[in-house]
């Protein structure tokens, strides 16, 4: 049973950083890639970041590029993000995500970190 399981969040201010953690277990199989969502009350879940496991090509949302870095560790099947310059509008709970070979979207999801940042 695949389980991936965040870590990092918190109560920062404006302007300061976090770095956000999912380590994933279960994993039996090939991942195509690892994403980075977040939902802010009263809103949708949006995408933040992914990388794609093999080749470790990223790509950003718009709202949090040069901002905020998304990275990999292979060997401990371990995603981070790296939030940087944060705004008071990066609050949300943050999901990480996994997606294998041969669906289309994100099939595996974490129950989330909360990230609040103050003004």
């Amino acid at each position: 049973q695949v389980q991936l399981v965040e870590s990092g969040g918190g109560l920062v201010q404006a302007g300061d950083s976090l770095r956000l953690s999912c380590a994933a277990s279960g994993v039996t199989f090939s991942s195509y890639a690892r994403g980075w969502f977040r939902q802010a009350p009263g809103k949708e879940r949006e995408f933040v970041a992914a990388i794609t496991w093999t080749s470790g090509s990223t790509t950003y949302a718009d709202s949090v590029k040069g901002r905020f870095t998304i990275s990999r560790d292979n060997a401990n099947n371990t995603v981070y993000l790296q939030m940087n310059s944060l705004k008071p509008e990066d609050t949300a709970v943050y999901y990480c995500a996994l997606r294998s070979f041969r669906v289309t979207s994100y099939n595996y999801w974490g129950q989330g970190t909360q990230v609040t940042v103050s003004s």
